[in-house]
């Protein structure tokens, strides 16, 4: 196994050899680095496949069956140097930060993998190059991208699996309890609504999902949950004040009881956003209204899906703020029509 001859790196490695996946955050990126985890785990289940991760998105890895091992990483110094003691003989930076970069190199790997962009390339001794060497000039989406590692030392192209998560039965009771207490009974179906976004430019009004969740409820006998992330309670006020009576409204979810809860979801409505793609690797059907952001790179990966957008040809951006408008008129032009038509494809073509 030698970093000059690449495409030997995996097919050489011994039986039960450790591998180290670094991909420290966000929650979206945790997700969609999951397919690659499997494929590499379908081929040679018996490498132990160890991911270094915050532990506040540990759970997106908890119970799945290709992971061996979630490595916490609390912070860098003990970190770097619990990473030197394991000694793995490979390490794939998935994350592509400087931070990332440091501790590949603290693992003294023998073979440290990263993309040629990536930051402090110099760090890694093997640099795998862009998507275009894999997939031309087509646009390649986030999850097709991981694979691009693992291919280049080694594993055989095939298609990208499906990501997934796994609900854990403490969190589905927990959740079934949450439920309970505001009035939803058991095995009552669900739709799960997402206002939150990190930016103006991917959040679809507010109020514009009031006639969603009365849509959902009366054409459709769905309980429309309104789900409020970290730092949203203070829209619980409006909500009551906006949305119709039929709307359950759920806060403060821990990630395992969110996981929990989309497991079970008939239908989930958001942005480009982590809960999205945990979504998608919960097996629930998504509709993706998208904004600043493109459906290229980030919809809903292998999964029944709608994604809804309206087309502008400044998309994609930063999303930080709208540079060519004075308001973000790529997510404020999508209509609650166009969603409400979203929601009823979709719902047919899963109910069948």
């Amino acid at each position: 196994m030698k970093a000059n001859r690449p495409a030997e790196i995996l097919p050489g490695l011994a039986p039960a050899a450790e591998i180290l996946f670094l991909r420290l955050r966000s929650l979206g990126d945790v997700v969609l680095t999951v397919p690659a985890i499997q494929a590499l785990h379908a081929w040679r289940p018996d490498l132990r496949i160890v991911v270094a991760v915050e532990p506040a998105f540990a759970p997106v890895l908890e119970c799945n069956p290709a992971v061996a091992d979630i490595f916490p990483v609390p912070d860098f110094a003990q970190t770097a140097l619990r990473l030197a003691l394991r000694r793995f003989p490979v390490v794939l930076n998935q994350h592509g930060g400087p931070r990332s970069a440091l501790l590949a190199a603290a693992s003294f790997a023998p073979v440290r993998v990263a993309w040629r962009r990536s930051q402090f390339p110099f760090l890694a001794n093997v640099l795998v190059p862009g998507p275009q060497e894999f997939f031309g000039d087509r646009g390649v989406h986030t999850a097709e991208h991981r694979l691009t590692q693992l291919w280049w030392i080694g594993l055989p192209r095939g298609p990208v699996p499906p990501a997934r998560v796994y609900a854990q039965p403490d969190a589905l009771a927990r959740v079934e309890s949450h439920l309970a207490t505001r009035g939803v009974e058991p095995g009552r179906p669900y739709a799960l609504l997402q206002p939150g976004a990190a930016f103006d430019t991917r959040r679809w009004p507010f109020e514009r999902f009031a006639p969603l969740a009365e849509s959902l409820a009366g054409e459709h006998h769905l309980v429309p949950i309104l789900l409020l992330g970290p730092g949203e309670r203070s829209l619980e006020a409006e909500a009551a004040r906006l949305m119709p009576a039929s709307v359950v409204t759920l806060s403060g979810l821990d990630l395992r009881e969110l996981i929990a809860l989309l497991s079970r979801a008939r239908l989930f409505v958001g942005h480009d956003t982590g809960p999205t793609h945990v979504a998608a690797a919960a097996g629930c059907p998504v509709v993706e209204i998208f904004g600043s952001s493109t459906p290229v790179y980030w919809r809903p990966w292998a999964t029944a899906s709608r994604v809804v957008l309206n087309g502008f040809p400044c998309r994609p951006c930063r999303g930080d703020r709208c540079y060519a408008f004075a308001e973000p008129r790529c997510i404020l032009s999508v209509t609650v029509d166009q969603v409400e038509r979203a929601c009823r494809e979709l719902l047919a073509e899963t109910s069948r």
